[in-house]
């Protein structure tokens, strides 16, 4: 199958890369490196194709797009602080990026394009777990530019005859994962400065709680949203363990795992983050026959032992870099 990744060079980008590389497909990665880098895919030297390019770029997205059979689109801004930070350039990337994926996909008649959606979409609901019957309230710009992606992919699924899926994905981790920039995530960023004898930082009292889900279990999802039939089309689930953990216990269970017993440094909440999430992944399941393959512990040593070999993703840089579209087998 001929398919291609947008984001492909980032963190669940690369991991999904990898998959299908070892699937046997034809892979295409299209990414601007802004966030992303080639560090993340060096070691599958000539097994896919790159185009650096610009999802803003609607010339860009179109060259990448042309013959292939499925789009993951994964190409983002990602971190709800970014967008707060930023929310014109959130927008720019997160909507205007998607609908030209989607334009692009029509224009050359895709089977199907799978869209990477968020959990932020829902906002700070007290009914937990999260369902997709709950309305959506998003609380930042990264997550009303993440609900808006998953309406066009409805859209053009509807009007258009594009089949599309949307993935709620929920508070994706594992190798890969950049710790060192001021957006990352919390499991890297804990990891690396507990591996260095350091305290985590919590914004705020730790006692808010996330459903952690390790990267493989989001590329399963992928994968399976990728080939399932047409009657998917147009449908958004949510993508999870369907558990949940506070943030001082994930600090106790990193504790457990590292072997070490560094408290928690706690500072002050940050805006646009929700108190609680945990997902029911019923839908999913139902749907896509989507179970998760790695439990968050599991899920915490393979990511453990992956900083511990030192295999930090390299700086690009090349942050913030748009450039013409370069085909480049690797």
């Amino acid at each position: 199958m001929r398919v291609l990744v947008t984001g492909g060079a980032g963190f669940i980008g690369s991991n999904l890369v990898r998959r299908l590389v070892a699937a046997g497909d034809h892979v295409r990665v299209l990414d601007d490196l802004s966030t992303g880098n080639l560090g993340n895919l060096e070691e599958l030297d000539g097994s896919f194709t790159f185009i650096r390019g610009d999802i803003r770029n609607a010339p860009a997205v179109r060259q990448a797009v042309d013959g292939v059979d499925v789009v993951y689109h994964l190409a983002a801004l990602p971190s709800v602080a970014r967008s707060v930070a930023d929310p014109i350039r959130s927008n720019a990337v997160n909507v205007e990026g998607t609908l030209n994926v989607l334009v692009a996909a029509r224009a050359v008649q895709v089977r199907r394009v799978v869209y990477a959606s968020s959990s932020s979409v829902y906002g700070n609901t007290l009914t937990l777990p999260k369902h997709e019957e709950m309305p959506s309230s998003p609380l930042s710009p990264y997550a009303a530019a993440k609900l808006a992606g998953e309406s066009y992919c409805r859209a053009f699924a509807s009007v258009y005859g594009l089949s599309t899926v949307s993935l709620r994905l929920f508070n994706v981790f594992g190798p890969r994962q950049d710790p060192g920039s001021e957006y990352a995530a919390v499991v890297p960023r804990f990891i690396a400065r507990m591996l260095a004898g350091e305290s985590p930082v919590i914004f705020g009292d730790g006692g808010q709680s996330r459903d952690f889900t390790f990267v493989a279990n989001a590329v399963e999802a992928c994968l399976l949203a990728g080939s399932a039939g047409q009657d998917v089309s147009g449908e958004f689930m949510n993508i999870a363990c369907g558990d949940r953990i506070s943030l001082v216990g994930l600090v106790g269970m990193l504790n457990g795992i590292l072997r070490t017993d560094l408290p928690p440094a706690l500072t002050t909440p940050r805006p646009g983050d929700v108190r609680h999430s945990q997902a029911s992944i019923e839908k999913a399941h139902r749907i896509l026959g989507y179970e998760p393959v790695v439990d968050i512990r599991q899920g915490l040593v393979r990511t453990v032992e992956w900083f511990r070999m030192g295999r930090q993703p390299i700086e690009s840089g090349m942050h913030g870099a748009i450039a013409e579209p370069v085909n480049r087998s690797r």
